[in-house]
């Protein structure tokens, strides 16, 4: 079984060929050398992925998860928060999963 970060990895590189752009989002915080702690700003249950599709600009977001792993509380607060908006996003397991999300455009794939 692949693990969360190869998977996470492929979907970058098959979004990227299918004519969007994506991002890693890094999501904590990490103590620095000097013992003060850094938070990378983004909200808790922020998702791993986030771009765009080129055709219409639409935005995406997309949490990658094992073919067990399941949503935080965190993660299912964000899904709730995109999902008042409409916006595309949900949960992906494969490439198949994350490409169905974005070309679909389904908003919340995955959080049942």
């Amino acid at each position: 079984m692949r693990s969360e970060h190869e998977t996470q990895r492929q979907i970058q590189v098959a979004l990227s060929q299918h004519k969007c752009s994506v991002f890693r989002t890094n999501v904590g915080k990490v103590q620095t050398i000097d013992h003060r702690w850094f938070d990378t700003g983004l909200p808790q249950g922020f998702p791993d992925l986030m771009g765009f599709r080129w055709v219409d600009n639409q935005i995406f977001f997309i949490e990658v998860k094992s073919k067990t792993g399941k949503p935080r509380p965190d993660q299912i607060r964000f899904h709730e928060f995109l999902a008042s908006h409409n916006v595309i996003h949900g949960i992906a397991r494969s490439t198949k999963d994350a490409l169905m999300i974005v070309d679909g455009g389904l908003c919340g794939f995955g959080y049942d």
